[in-house]
């Protein structure tokens, strides 16, 4: 009779101790969504792999804790993925998940409102929670609220930081608007030169205006050498793309090296200029041009990376045909041509050296 009360007593205060805890739904992922978005609510989502220590830690340290049981079960919609099985690969490549343990918040839209890594103590971690769970985040679609205007700092701030890797063209957007209504007279932060920068490709971007009316705001953060030498990558990319004959599928050399001599130097041009037709004659089949061009490049073969000499070698071996490339040879040289000889596996090129 003892040992049947005993079982009883252990059983119960096992499924106590379980209501205390986080409950995670087991539901497909649109399933949770869709919840989601019934409710009101956030997902939280607790993605993990299953050889992560502070993954384990978590589980067993934090989310068990009655305050944290308490507060996610009341305010969100929770669940956990292994990012390594299943439908949990989907989502680690759809939201940029690259370690672990990654928290995942998500509207009823799908879009990300907030993402935390690492192990956390149960004060932080329910810091955490109350910050994302606040107003601000339960609007609604992220790109609704954007496509009807919202200009909010903070709101702009969120989806660049939260989509820079998930949604390129989205962050973006939001950063253009971020520095397009930020007052002449308020000075730059750190963080703000840095998103100013990353979000920077082409001198016809609505940004490249700020970055140059606000220059003496931006070296206060780097080197004005650092400022000069962005500014020309940024225009030698406008002369990259202006030197592509798309009709003929070619680059024209005249016009490049016309334009981007005078910005980057004739030595530093003539190098960019070789790695683009490489890049270009590769990408579109052309490999003709691409043997012509890779034989004059690399023809001191020791002044390049061995994994630049390796892709070289295996794009002849691949595509080239012609005999004498591929039996070339420099007097005294290691050439990246005679890797054509080896089999074509890639498990043989570790026995290769150049």
């Amino acid at each position: 009779m003892k040992k049947i009360v005993s079982g009883l007593f252990l059983f119960s205060a096992i499924a106590a101790f379980a209501q205390e805890a986080i409950q995670f739904q087991d539901l497909p992922f649109k399933d949770l969504i869709a919840k989601a978005k019934k409710e009101k609510k956030i997902v939280f989502l607790d993605a993990y792999a299953s050889w992560c220590g502070p993954c384990k830690m978590m589980e067993r340290n934090v989310f068990t804790q009655k305050s944290v049981g308490d507060y996610f079960n009341t305010n969100f919609v929770n669940a956990r993925f292994d990012m390594e099985k299943g439908e949990g690969r989907d989502i680690a490549a759809k939201y940029g998940v690259r370690s672990y343990p990654t928290y995942l918040f998500l509207n009823g839209d799908g879009e990300l409102v907030s993402q935390n890594f690492g192990y956390m103590e149960e004060s932080m971690f329910l810091t955490m929670a109350q910050d994302v769970n606040s107003p601000k985040n339960k609007k609604g679609s992220l790109k609704e609220r954007f496509a009807q205007g919202e200009k909010n700092p903070e709101f702009l701030i969120n989806i660049m930081k939260l989509n820079s890797s998930t949604d390129y063209p989205f962050a973006k957007q939001a950063s253009e608007r971020y520095f397009e209504n930020k007052k002449k007279t308020e000075e730059f932060t750190k963080d703000e030169v840095g998103f100013l920068l990353f979000f920077l490709k082409s001198t016809e971007d609505k940004n490249y205006q700020t970055f140059v009316d606000r220059k003496v705001d931006i070296i206060k953060f780097l080197p004005e050498e650092t400022y000069k030498e962005f500014d020309s990558q940024i225009k030698l990319g406008k002369i990259v793309e202006q030197s592509i004959d798309s009709q003929n599928k070619k680059i024209n050399d005249e016009y490049f090296m016309k334009n981007a001599g005078p910005l980057v130097g004739k030595h530093d041009a003539e190098i960019k200029l070789n790695q683009t037709k490489l890049s270009y004659y590769e990408q579109n089949a052309n490999f003709p041009e691409y043997e012509k061009v890779a034989l004059s490049y690399y023809k001191n073969s020791e002044a390049f990376e061995p994994n630049e000499l390796l892709k070289a070698a295996w794009i002849f071996s691949e595509h080239i045909k012609t005999p004498s490339s591929l039996k070339k040879q420099r007097n005294g040289q290691k050439n990246l041509l005679c890797v054509a000889k080896l089999p074509k596996t890639r498990t043989s090129l570790p026995n290769f050296i150049f």
